[in-house]
């Protein structure tokens, strides 16, 4: 009885569908957060008369054959790289990318990582970091004495002094373009990772190449759209249900099946 197998790749397959919606419901709130979609693909066939097959001895051919399907896989979970809407929060270190592009971010084993997720925080030994931790690449101490800090479109840093008029310029935060941003590796934190899918970084100033420019005093919200994701977590639920209802058919025959005397 395929109709078992079948109808459990069915069932397993929404689950996992409900799961990614469940992580994009769960990260609605969170800063650079792009939603994910699960992508399913249907599994081998099992040929019991391949079309083009002769059928009779004048060479007459089967149109159409018979082709029994055996269920459903995933294919993949895609990322929806639309870009969130920028909410106003007035912090100095807090910035929002317009467009394309990552901010490079060095972890504690010295690889690199990339992330959207502006909210910068100023070390103890006044290096621009992450909410973790990790030191914005590349790094830039902002001294202790500076009275403000500034941050242009085009990611230049400056500081300014209670004793000097002109900003002093500590830096240049650049961004990293990928040719395939989908085919990051997601490690948690806000962080990807480069993958031989991504393609190698390019860096480069924001507002050239194609990047996005950046926005002092902005974040970017999550792109998850909440009244789609309800409307989806119930499509998967119907499509549950309904597979859970031939699996109980298919039962119902075989215990047909095994009453026959």
């Amino acid at each position: 009885m395929r109709a078992l197998k079948i109808a459990a790749t069915g069932m397993s397959a929404q689950q996992m569908r409900v799961e990614v919606i469940s992580n994009n419901l769960a990260n609605m709130s969170t800063t650079g957060y792009n939603a994910r979609r699960a992508e399913f693909s249907d599994l081998h066939y099992q040929q019991l008369a391949r079309p083009g097959s002769i059928n009779a001895n004048d060479g007459t051919v089967l149109p159409t054959g018979v082709q029994l399907g055996l269920g459903v896989r995933p294919a993949s979970v895609s990322v929806n790289l639309s870009q969130g809407s920028l909410a106003q929060t007035g912090s100095e270190l807090d910035l929002a990318i317009e467009g394309n592009g990552y901010i490079e971010v060095t972890l504690p084993n010295g690889a690199a990582a990339y992330t959207r997720d502006g909210a910068l925080k100023r070390s103890a030994e006044g290096v621009i970091v992450t909410a973790d931790g990790f030191p914005v690449a590349p790094e830039i101490v902002i001294p202790q004495d500076a009275r403000s800090i500034s941050v242009n479109a085009n990611g230049e840093v400056y500081a300014y002094f209670a004793d000097e008029v002109d900003a002093q310029l500590l830096g240049e935060i650049t961004l990293s373009g990928f040719t395939n941003a989908k085919g990051l590796e997601a490690v948690g934190s806000n962080l990807f990772r480069e993958t031989a899918a991504s393609g190698p970084p390019a860096v480069a100033v924001p507002g050239e190449d194609g990047l996005g420019t950046l926005r002092q005093g902005y974040l970017e919200e999550s792109s998850v759209d909440a009244v789609k994701e309800l409307t989806d977590l119930i499509e998967a639920q119907r499509g549950y249900e309904l597979n859970s209802k031939v699996i109980s058919a298919a039962d119902q025959m075989l215990g047909a099946t095994t009453q026959v005397r």
